[in-house]
This record gives structure tokens, C-alpha cells and sequence, in this order.
């Protein structure tokens, strides 16, 4: 089975389960799902998959939720206990070349802890993904739109949260002057952006962002020996935050969507994504970002890229993407309540029917290991739904080693490439000299406006003819707001609401720049 190269062999189906199910390599990239309840057999065929692409030179990356994928990168032994089994059930679907092998697999970690460290920037993240971890309003998505145009425009890179906070300082304390040019701006929506900032920030979220960012052509390394690269995220502490995991893994579907090239309709696929716990990316997904994946999920296989679903239910993902999935493993539902029974009726609806038994009995029925698929055929036609058996994997089943991984991970290709922070200039660094320079240049000409002050007034005492002596107050209001320009007002009434240095460092540095060149 394994010799054939324009398919994936994933079980025996049919009488006796004598009859290959295979996924067509030339259809892989038109997305798929696997579904089923907690223990049925999800993990070990996405494990299967992942190894047949391997085999087939195509890279894939996949999530580890429970940590059980790290096994890939370690070969099945006889010792094990289910070998016996592993091997009839191989002898029974008739996968005669079934073997033991290891998986060329490089593991990333967002905290940097049990992988190499995945990072990208606040600017590469974008305003509506950030809004959607951070669960703003519309008003708060506002603001925070403000805060990226004004980086924008002013050449304030927004590599990690600092930069992100230290902007936002400066713009609710320049509400004001802001909302002439961008709308109001509401102060108390800022303190709101920002407390959720320090809430991503405890979650940690701060190793996230910042450089050096991953560079996506680390995951689509192919080995000498053809096979492609496996890569697995541990997942199993990021899933303590979910809108994280949920947003960093949209994040990285949208990279390579933007990135990669249009290549038609390829013989493989040049990437597969499987999407682990797709439920907590829809799970209270406001309609914007519900499209976003559509229209990603329906544009991105032309790139070469298929999308792989995992959760429990069907139901779990949207009608109009599950419209767009034409892979399909089916793993047992369990029907408690009626609004199972509803989704397993709905579940069952999507196949097309195969005389030899009902759908929907068949879903219910199915044991751990078994599962009912339908993959599409010729001209991309949903194939007949069958009862598969699926194969047995060839690497390790379970996790390997603290140890064993450790080895994998400093012998990688990308080893010590990520593991360094990188802390260039960046908006909190550039807000900072520039506040130091317009505090400098305010001392300046405050020295200035006194010395003037003093002069005027010495003069005034000396002329016997006037009995008015000119104070420094009396000075300073004979100045109306109507003889001073639009900056030099915002200049002076930001200078006012200055009550720390810290906050000198971040208003009067951007305030400068940004009209100096207006």
C-alpha cells in the first residue's frame, strides 16, 4: 500500500474490510475533517496522516494537545503492547508492507519550554486577530485600529507588547487632540485595551510576541531522504489558554495564506494544517472572523495547502466551511441528548449513502479504531461513505521521552535560531528618545520664556512713567489660545497633564514626531 505515490492508504473498508479507503494525494488540499467523541480514535489518525504525508514528501503541522504526537519522531517497537494486535488488524485490511519507522519531526513551543520558541510580531498579528484574543468591542477594536494606523504612519514598529502599551499611554492621554483626526476616543476603552493586555500578558503571551519571528520556511523542510518535515507544537500548557492557541493557530493558517504562491491544482499538496480543538476557534467567533476562515479555507487550497479540522462534532465548525471539507473521518458520536441525536442526524446527512448499512446507525456504532470515511474521488466527487478500519501506526504510540526529545530538539536544523530574544529599536525605545529630546527642547525654551520675563519686567519697574509692573502671570495670559498654532496648544496641554516621567517619555516623544511633519 505504502509503494502506491499518488494516494494515502487510511484503512480497509468494504466486506470483511478488504477494501483499501485511500486519500488521493491530488485532493488533499481540498481540506477535510476528523470528528469524534473523547477516545474513539481521533489521535492515532492524525497520526497516520501525518506519517503517510511524511512518506509522501509533504510537510505538515499539527498541534499536540494531549502530547501524545511526539511520538512520531519515534519508531514502534515489538515490545509494545498492542504489537499483536497492530498486526492482525494489518494482516486483516490487507497492509502488507506495514513496518516500524520514526518520523523526521521538529517540535515548536510557544513558551519556549518543550520546542523551539514560536514567535511573531504585534504588527504581523494585526489589529483584528489582536481584538479577537483579546475580546474587545467595537469601540475598543477602534482604538486599537488607531493605535496601528498611528504606528503606521509615524514608523513605530510594534514588535511586542511594550511597544503596544507604551502607544496606548500616549493616546489616552492625547484623547482629545486625537479625535479631531481619527474620532473619539475614549479613555476608559483604553484602560480596557490595556488591562486586557496584562491579562494576555500574565497568560504568557509576552514570549509570544517579539522577534526573532518565525520564519515559515522552517516548516516546509524536506529531508534528503524525500520525506517531508513534521512539525508539532506542544499544545498541552497553551491549551490553559484557549483564545490564544485558538488565535495563534488563525495567525499562522493567515501567513500561509498571505505568503505562499498561487500553484493551481498541484499532484500533493506543498502543506497540510491540522486544526486541533477547531471548536475553540469558532466557539463565540464574531461574524468577521467567521468569514476570514472561510474565505481562507476556500482560497488557500489553490496555494497548495490543505486544512484539516479535528474536534468532536461536526457541528462544532461553521455550515459554510463544513461545506467546503470533502475528507472525511468519522469517528463514533454518542447520541446522550436530543440535540446530539439533532447533530447526528445532520452529521449522517453529509455522506452519500452507501446501500450495505445506514449512516447514521453506523456512526453510532462504530468501535475505537474504526471509523466511517468518504474521501473524494475522480473529478473530486465525494466518495461512497464506508466503515473503515484504520491502519496502525508505525511510529511510536504514546510519548517519548523528556529526555528523547530534548535530543531532537538540539539536533534540529533551526537549533539556536529562535532560542535568543532579539530586542531592537522599536516604538517603546523610539517614543522614549523622542519624549527625551521635546522634554530637553520644553526645559529649553521654558529657560528661555523667563529669561524674556525677567528682562520685560526689570524694564517695565525701570520706566518711572508706568505704575504697572508686569508679572509672570499677567505675562502668560495676555497670550491668547487664538495666537498660538494647533501644536503649540497640544504641545503645552500635554506638557501640563505630564504627572511622571514615564509619562514625559512616552507623550512628548511622539507628539514631536507626529507633527513635525505636518
Amino acid at each position: 500500500m505504502m509503494a502506491n505515490t499518488d494516494s494515502i492508504f487510511v484503512g480497509g473498508g468494504g466486506e470483511g474490510y478488504a477494501d483499501a479507503q485511500q486519500l488521493l494525494l491530488k485532493y488533499a488540499n481540498r481540506h477535510g475533517l476528523i470528528a469524534g467523541a473523547t477516545g474513539t480514535g481521533k489521535t492515532v489518525t492524525l497520526q497516520i496522516l501525518a506519517e503517510s504525508l511524511s512518506n509522501a514528501g509533504v510537510p505538515v503541522f499539527m498541534s499536540d494537545v494531549k502530547g501524545d504526537l511526539s511520538g512520531l519522531a519515534a519508531a514502534g517497537t515489538e515490545s509494545h503492547k498492542l504489537h499483536g494486535a497492530f498486526m492482525e488488524r494489518a494482516a486483516k485490511i490487507g497492509f502488507s508492507d506495514y513496518s516500524y519507522d520514526a518520523f523526521p519531526v521538529t517540535f515548536w513551543d510557544m513558551y519556549g519550554e518543550s520546542g523551539h520558541p514560536v514567535r511573531t510580531t504585534v504588527s504581523e498579528m494585526g489589529p483584528l486577530l489582536l481584538s479577537r484574543l483579546l475580546e474587545l468591542s467595537e469601540a475598543q477594536e477602534g482604538i486599537l485600529n488607531i493605535a496601528f494606523r498611528v504606528a503606521d504612519e509615524e514608523g513605530l514598529p510594534l514588535l511586542d507588547l511594550k511597544d503596544l502599551q507604551s502607544l496606548l499611554v500616549w493616546i489616552g492621554q492625547n484623547a482629545k487632540a486625537l479625535a479631531l483626526r481619527y474620532g473619539f476616543v475614549s479613555s476608559q476603552s483604553v484602560g480596557a485595551i490595556q488591562r486586557r493586555l496584562l491579562v494576555l500578558e500574565n497568560q504568557g503571551a509576552g514570549d509570544f510576541f517579539g522577534e526573532p519571528a518565525l520564519d515559515l520556511e522552517d516548516m516546509f523542510h524536506i529531508g534528503a531522504d524525500g520525506r517531508g518535515q513534521i512539525n508539532v507544537l506542544a499544545a498541552d500548557k497553551l491549551m490553559s489558554a484557549p483564545k490564544l492557541y485558538a488565535t495563534f493557530l488563525l495567525w499562522l493558517l493567515s501567513e500561509l495564506f498571505e505568503t505562499l504562491p498561487e500553484v493551481g491544482d498541484p499532484d500533493k499538496p506543498i502543506f497540510v494544517f491540522f486544526f486541533d480543538e477547531a471548536h475553540l476557534l469558532f466557539d463565540g467567533a464574531p461574524k468577521a472572523l467567521v468569514d476570514k476562515v472561510e474565505q481562507v479555507a476556500r482560497l488557500i487550497r489553490s496555494k497548495g495547502v490543505g486544512v484539516y479540522f479535528i474536534t468532536q462534532k461536526p457541528a462544532d465548525v461553521p455550515e459554510d466551511i463544513l461545506g467546503q471539507l470533502g475528507n472525511r473521518v468519522q469517528h463514533a458520536l454518542r447520541a446522550f441528548t436530543r440535540k446530539d441525536q439533532k447533530d447526528l442526524r445532520a452529521a449522517a446527512d453529509t455522506y452519500r449513502e452507501n446501500p450495505r448499512f445506514d449512516v447514521e446507525d453506523a456512526i453510532k456504532e462504530v468501535g475505537v479504531g474504526e471509523a466511517v470515511t468518504s474521501f473524494l474521488i475522480k473529478k473530486g466527487i465525494p466518495g461512497v461513505v464506508e466503515r473503515t478500519l484504520i491502519r496502525p501506526p508505525s511510529s511510536q504510540l504514546g510519548p517519548i521521552s523528556a529526555k528523547e526529545r530534548r535530543a531532537i530538539i538540539d539536533g534540529s536544523p533551526v537549533a539556536g535560531k529562535y532560542e535568543t530574544v532579539m530586542d531592537r529599536e522599536s516604538a517603546f525605545e523610539m517614543l522614549a528618545k523622542r519624549a527625551e529630546a521635546a522634554a530637553k527642547a520644553a526645559e529649553e525654551a521654558e529657560a528661555k520664556e523667563e529669561q524674556l520675563e525677567a528682562r520685560e519686567r526689570e524694564y517695565q519697574t525701570g520706566r518711572r512713567y508706568s505704575g504697572t509692573r508686569v508679572t509672570r502671570s499677567t505675562s502668560k495670559t495676555t497670550r491668547t489660545r487664538r495666537g498660538d498654532t494647533v501644536t503649540e496648544a497640544f504641545t503645552k496641554s500635554m506638557m501640563r497633564s505630564l504627572g511622571t516621567k514615564t509619562g514625559t517619555a512616552l507623550v512628548r516623544g511622539i507628539m514631536g514626531s507626529l507633527f513635525k511633519a505636518r
